[in-house]
This record gives C-alpha cells, sequence and structure tokens, in this order.
C-alpha cells in the first residue's frame, strides 16, 4: 500500500500520545472505580514508553508500536465499530496514517497495492499555504476559517468503480510549536500573506520548511459522499453541451451511483416539438438503447398502445426489469422490446420517462449485462438526479426549438401551425447534419392527397365602383383647373393659358363619358407634368394675392390623405378595408374551432373581398385517422360560416363610406391533390400538371357566365356552389337543405350550367339566396352540426 505525502512542509510531525495521557490524567478523578482502573491501567502501560510521550518522528520506527497503540487508542476506535467507522490514527494532509479501523483497512485492500492515497485537488503548492493557514489560525490565533474548506478522497473499489470520501480531521490532540527557524509575523504580514495566496515564495519566506512542529496526532474520518458527490459533478458536466464524451463522464457518474461496474447508459431523445404527434423519435449521435440500429419508425412501434412503454409514459414512473430473462417469460407481450435488449447483451434495466410539464422529453436507459444489477428498489435512486436531468434536457429542446424557429423565419417565413411540425422536422434535419459536419439543402415540403376547399366572399363590381370613385375625384380637379386657369387668364391673358384652358374641357368631356386606366394615366401624367409646372412658376412670379391663394388651395386639395380631389378614392378604399377587416376577423376566429374538428391548412387572402383555401388530409396530420366525414363536416362548416359572413356584411353595410355589395361563391373539388411549398416563392402551390386544373378554376371562375347567357354566375346576396359530378351535387343539396331548415338559405336553388373556360369544361353551379338576421343567435355553435 502507497501512502502518499507532500514532499515539503512548513511542520516536522512529531507522533505522540502526550495529550491523551494528560487528558486522561484529569479527569480520571470523575470516573467509576472500574473505569478508573481501566485508565491507571492505561497509564501504567504508555509510561513505559517515554517516547510515546515526547514524540516520534520516524514513521518507520512507529510501526513497533502498533499494538501498544492500538490499546491505548482504544476509546478512540471502538471495537464494536471497527466494521463500521472509517478511521485512522494520521498527521493532517500528509497521509502517514496507522491504527486503521477494518473498514478502512479492507477499502484500501479493495483498491489494491498500487492505489496511492491522496486528497482531491490539492496540488503541493495549496497543501503548503494550507498548512500555513493552520498555524495562523492556532498559533497567532488570526480569524480565518479553513475548515469550510470539503476535503475528498476518491478511491476505486474492488470492481474498480471509484467511491467519493469526505475527509475530516480532528485535531484536538494536537499542539503546535514553534522552532529556532520560526518567524514571528506581524498582524501586517499574515494580511500580505492572506492577500497573496499564489505567492509562494513569500509563504516560503514567512513559514520555511520544517520550521514548526506538529506535535501529537489527529484522527482522520471518512465519510462516503459517493452519490452526493456523483450529483455535484452530475450537475457540473450537464452544465455543458451533451457529446459523446460527456456522456462517458456521465456514465462513470452512474456506475458510481449504482455499484454497477458494466452499466451502460443510453438516451432515446424524444421530439414533440417537432410535430403534435403523440411521439416522435430523434435519431442523435449518442447511444440510445431503443433506438440502437433500429429505424425511427420501428423504435417508434415499441410505444404502441397497451405496452410496458406506453404505461411508463402514461404514469410517469420507471420501469426496472432485474432478470430480462424471467420478464420474457411472464410478459410475453413485451417480447419485441425486450428481445431488442437481449440482442445487446442486456440482462437488468432501468427506463425512465424524463418530462416537463406535459411535455415528453425523452427516455433514460440504464443496462447491464448482469442479472440483478438494477430493480425496483434501488431504482429509486435516481430521484435525486431526475430534476437536473429534466432541467438539463428542457434547456436542450428550448434552444433546439429556437434554432429551428429561426431556420423557419430564414428559410419559409410564416407557417400555418397545422403543417408547422413537417417544417420543423426539415430544420432538425438541417442542423442535425449540420452539427455533424455534413452538408444538407432543405428540401421542398409536399402534403400529398390532400382534399382542396376554396371560398370567397367578393365585393360585387369593385372594379366599376373603383373606376367610378377615381372618375368622380377627376371629373372635380379638372372642374377646378378648369376655373383656376380662367381665372388666371382673366388676369394675364396669356395664350398658352387658354391652350390649357381647351385641353382641360377636352378631358372634362372624355370623363363625362368614360373611365379608363389609359386616360387615368394619361391625364394624370398631364397634370403633373404640365398644369402643376405652369401653376408652381406663375405663383412664383405673380404679385397677385388672390392667385397665390387660389393656387394654394387648389394644392391643398392635392393632397392623397385628405385632399377633396381624393375624397371619393379614399371613401372606396376605406370601405374596403373595413369589409376585409371584418369578414377577415370572423372567417380566423371561426378557423379555431374548425382546425379542432381535424386539423388542416388554411390561408386567407384579401383582395376586393375576402378569399379562403383549406387543405385537408391524412398527410397532413400523420398521426390521426383521417375520415371523409371530417371532409364532409369542412365542406358543411365552410357553408354556414359564408352565411354567417354575408350578414355580418349586411350589418355593416349602412356604415361604409362607399355603398358596396358581395356575392359570395364556393368552389367544390373532389379529387384529392397534392401541394408543395416553394422556397423560391415561399408558399404552398399545386403540384403536379393533372392538379393545375384546380388552380385554373379558381383564378377564373368568379368572372365565369352562366352557359348561353350573359349573366355572371355570382349575384349579390346570393351564394353559388361550383361543382362538376352528380355526387357533388347531391351532397350539396343535402347541406343546401339544413341549412334551409335552419333559416339561413331561401327556399329556392337555382341549378345552371357554366360556360365553358379555357381548357375547362362541364362546370354546374348551384344559386341560393342568403337570408339575412339582425339576431346573431341564429349563429349557434358549429358543434350543433358536428358529425
Amino acid at each position: 500500500m502507497m501512502f502518499n505525502s507532500h514532499k515539503i512542509s512548513p511542520f516536522k510531525p512529531v507522533i505522540s500520545l502526550h495529550k491523551v495521557v494528560k487528558a486522561l490524567e484529569e479527569e480520571i478523578e470523575e470516573l467509576s472505580d472500574f473505569q478508573r482502573n481501566y485508565v491507571e491501567d492505561l497509564l501504567e502501560e504508555v509510561n513505559k514508553f517515554p517516547e510515546l510521550l515526547e514524540g516520534i518522528s520516524d514513521m518507520e520506527e512507529l510501526n513497533r508500536y502498533e499494538f501498544h497503540l492500538k490499546i491505548l487508542l482504544s476509546d478512540l476506535f471502538p471495537f464494536l465499530l471497527t466494521d463500521n467507522e472509517i478511521k485512522a490514527v494520521t498527521i493532517p494532509f500528509h497521509f502517514n496514517i496507522l491504527n486503521l479501523s477494518r473498514r478502512f483497512k479492507n477499502i484500501l485492500s479493495d483498491a489494491g497495492g498500487e492505489f496511492s492515497l491522496n486528497l482531491r485537488n490539492l496540488s503541493d503548492h495549496n497543501f503548503y499555504v494550507m498548512n500555513c493557514c493552520v498555524i495562523i489560525k492556532t498559533y497567532f490565533n488570526y480569524p480565518i476559517e479553513i475548515t469550510d474548506i470539503p476535503l475528498f478522497i476518491d478511491i476505486p473499489d474492488a470492481n474498480g468503480i471509484t467511491r467519493h470520501y469526505r475527509v475530516m480531521f480532528n485535531a484536538d490532540f494536537l499542539d503546535i510549536l514553534p522552532t529556532d527557524q520560526s518567524k514571528f509575523l506581524s498582524q501586517e504580514e499574515i494580511r500580505l500573506l492572506l492577500d497573496n495566496k499564489d505567492n509562494l515564495d513569500l509563504w516560503l519566506e514567512k513559514f520555511p520548511p520544517q520550521s514548526w512542529v506538529l506535535k501529537g496526532f489527529s484522527i482522520m474520518t471518512l465519510f462516503d459522499a459517493t452519490i452526493e458527490n456523483a450529483i455535484s459533478n452530475f450537475k457540473g458536466n450537464l452544465l455543458s453541451d451533451i457529446n459523446e464524451n460527456r456522456f462517458e463522464n456521465v456514465e462513470i457518474i452512474f456506475k458510481s451511483i449504482f455499484k454497477v461496474p458494466q452499466l451502460k447508459i443510453g438516451f432515446t431523445l424524444i421530439g414533440n416539438f417537432l410535430q403534435r404527434l403523440n411521439l416522435k423519435v430523434i435519431e442523435q449521435n449518442y447511444f440510445s438503447h431503443l433506438l440502437n440500429e433500429s429505424s425511427v419508425k420501428d423504435c417508434e412501434a415499441l410505444f404502441d398502445e397497451g405496452g410496458a412503454l406506453r404505461e411508463i409514459l402514461k404514469n410517469r414512473t420507471y420501469w426496472a426489469v432485474s432478470d430480462i430473462d424471467y420478464c420474457t417469460e411472464t410478459q410475453p407481450e413485451e417480447q419485441r422490446l425486450l428481445e431488442l435488449l437481449k440482442k445487446q447483451g442486456v440482462k437488468s434495466f432501468i427506463l425512465v420517462p424524463i418530462f416537463d410539464r406535459e411535455k415528453l422529453l425523452g427516455i433514460l436507459e440504464l443496462s447491464s449485462p448482469r442479472v440483478g444489477d438494477f430493480n425496483s428498489v434501488n431504482a429509486s435512486k435516481l430521484d435525486y438526479i431526475l430534476p437536473f436531468i429534466q432541467d438539463k434536457l428542457s434547456h436542450i429542446t428550448v434552444d433546439m426549438e429556437n434554432e429551428i424557429e429561426a431556420i423557419i423565419q430564414k428559410e419559409y417565413t410564416s407557417i400555418h401551425p397545422s403543417v408547422l411540425w413537417r417544417f420543423k422536422e426539415e430544420a432538425f434535419e438541417f442542423i442535425k447534419n449540420r452539427s455533424m459536419g455534413l452538408e444538407y439543402t432543405l428540401k421542398e415540403i409536399v402534403f400529398h392527397e390532400v382534399y382542396p376547399l376554396y371560398g370567397q366572399i367578393d365585393v360585387q363590381g369593385s372594379s366599376n365602383s373603383r373606376n367610378a370613385a377615381i372618375q368622380k375625384d377627376l371629373i372635380l380637379q379638372v372642374q377646378d383647373l378648369i376655373s383656376l386657369f380662367e381665372l388666371i387668364f382673366g388676369k394675364a391673358p396669356l395664350p398658352l393659358f387658354e391652350q390649357k384652358i381647351y385641353e382641360l374641357k377636352n378631358y372634362l368631356e372624355e370623363l363625362n363619358q368614360l373611365i379608363s386606366s389609359h386616360i387615368e394615366q394619361r391625364l394624370q401624367n398631364y397634370i403633373v407634368s404640365e398644369i402643376h409646372t405652369i401653376l408652381n412658376n406663375f405663383k412664383s412670379n405673380t404679385s397677385d394675392s388672390q392667385i397665390k391663394g387660389e393656387i394654394n388651395y387648389y394644392f391643398e386639395k392635392t393632397k392623397p390623405l385628405t385632399g377633396v380631389f381624393y375624397k371619393e378614392r379614399r371613401e372606396f378604399d376605406q370601405s374596403i378595408s373595413l369589409i376585409n377587416k371584418k369578414l377577415a376577423r370572423i372567417l380566423d376566429e371561426k378557423q379555431v374551432e374548425a382546425q379542432s374538428y381535424f386539423p388542416h391548412y388554411y390561408e386567407r387572402f384579401k383582395t376586393d373581398g375576402v378569399e379562403h383555401s383549406m387543405y385537408i388530409g391524412a398527410s397532413i396530420v400523420p398521426d390521426k385517422e383521417f375520415h371523409d366525414y371530417y371532409l364532409h363536416n369542412l365542406r358543411l362548416w365552410e357553408l354556414q360560416v359564408m352565411c354567417e359572413m354575408e350578414n355580418y356584411f349586411q350589418e355593416l353595410r349602412p356604415s361604409l363610406p362607399h355603398d358596396l355589395e358581395v356575392s359570395s361563391l364556393v368552389l367544390v373539388f373532389g379529387t384529392p391533390i397534392s401541394i408543395r411549398f416553394r422556397m423560391d416563392e415561399k408558399q404552398f402551390d399545386i403540384d403536379g400538371s393533372y392538379n393545375v386544373r384546380y388552380e385554373i378554376v379558381k383564378k377564373r371562375i368568379d368572372k365565369a357566365k352562366i352557359k348561353n347567357s350573359d349573366q355572371r354566375i355570382t349575384q349579390p346576396g346570393k351564394l353559388t356552389i361550383i361543382y362538376q359530378s352528380k355526387e357533388e351535387e347531391r351532397e350539396y343539396l343535402n347541406y343546401i337543405k339544413l341549412l334551409q331548415h335552419k333559416n339561413m338559405l331561401d327556399k329556392e336553388v337555382e341549378k345552371f350550367d357554366i360556360e365553358d373556360l379555357q381548357g375547362i369544361i362541364g362546370l354546374r353551379a348551384l344559386r341560393v339566396g342568403v337570408i339575412y338576421h339582425e339576431n346573431k343567435e341564429i349563429y349557434t355553435d358549429f358543434k350543433m352540426m358536428k358529425t
């Protein structure tokens, strides 16, 4: 056995029993007769060896007194506690130890003959300073705390697992004595030392080596602090990023806690944050028993309903198996999982789910190739460390979510929540490959076999209304300009002014007949480049205050936000904005309810009115079984919401600055399609040449007319449903009957064919009037209509 001692010290250690003898002599009169006789015998024995009182500095010589020391120190080392206590006689920090308790001897024996006993992280420098501080505190009575510093010794056991021991020194039987080489320090010198801990030369100057005598002995006691120490080390490891090397360190710590030399740790990261699935296993670059060499899909299959893994997630408890073979016999339903572990040489294991509130973060896995290493009793040791694991994993997932969100915002922009999970998965693939130093190009996101729904509430004749507003504003502006130039010409009869009056009157005549974008643009250019140039120049050169005032007043009226020449256009734009804002808000609010039935992709756009697109299907929510009735439910929901939006428009209409009308349209497309997120356009688009037919219909249908007629298929106050097949017609007639029963639609239903569009033939339509109600209670919760 090797006992390491630091090479230099301010002390010259001398082992002596003088303080023990003194204490016994002082207390002998207070003892009972039996105790007094015992102590007298001890004193008689020790007096036979005066060198034990005077002190022995040669540690080799002390070995001759081992038997006598054991007898003399028997009160301090009770025989009945020798197998329990970890104690020895020593000089503090020096580890020249003797009179070991039996348990201490066994611990050192298990460590092996080559083991060297050391205080953890105590360098020669710190060792020397610590000894000097003992002198400063004890001999110079300077108030300095040195006992608050925790001291540890790390000793391997017979299995090679490191055990951690807290060290305590009892110095009641020690004296610190000066020698001829000792230096007696002033308070100022002591303060100088304490302010310069790292200056070893200064400490050596004030406390030369072996300049003080440390006479007596101390009792060193060790306390097993393996679990507490391991938890502390574990917390320290968790402060750093988890990687393969860090994972190995964590594994060593778990071996110490469970005393299992062949313990193997694994972790299966569960990325529920990636999607709204019940469970999503994430591939990782550290070991997982459950994933092992299996695919993610196979791993997720282990969590089937009714299995042990699903139960531990449900109950938030451990699954501890001491004998995997016995468990296979008694729980045959778990054979798939148990066989997976058996192939990895596992004989006993613990699986522990890690949660952050309601969110599953992952599964911690501990395994051993020996039967009985783990069981439901020692699994409770995890209670001390699970909070730290949970906290660390929570931070990991939050950081990962933030990184994923940053990638999504950069590469995809804003994404609807129903499909966000797929974008998160792709962003995670990017992060995972980047962490491994691999190039990865983000793929386009595609959802196959989804049913499209499209509807719009369009401001009827919005183009004509807008043109009429522009026409009124321009007529007023041209009339004002004619009057202004006639005033100027009356005071300054230049031929040029007469020419401009003539030109403006021609424009006024054109405006009174019709308005087109061509006329509007030509007139605006003419006014800005010619008329305004003349007015500004004339204003700068005339002294006529009346004309200056009229010109200034004219230019005030040309301001788009306040001027009277923009009044009609402002009122039209405000009306469109109010309609869009009101209808979009209603649609968005109703969508929250619709998403709860079956999640689907939804987007809406504001133009001259509000249009929306929805896509529903199994590929959007892969963890939920899709049935046709979810599609039918959404179609019925759409019709009712369109009726409700029509009613809200009628309520809003009297308050609009510009009177407008709206018409409603729904497009039925019974064939599932694919949608693809276009990276260049940052939006979803129809995927595939056949599916483009749907997009063509969407863009052209609202301007279509009834076949062999000049009448538009949409009319104010009516809901138009475009479809193609008889089956779709029957389906929507049933919906209409329900809404008629609820007094939301008129009794009369029109049916007609739609004119052939470019490349699109055979479309038909149903058209029915919307009933308006002042009492909005007619629109009860859609839950009443839920299938």
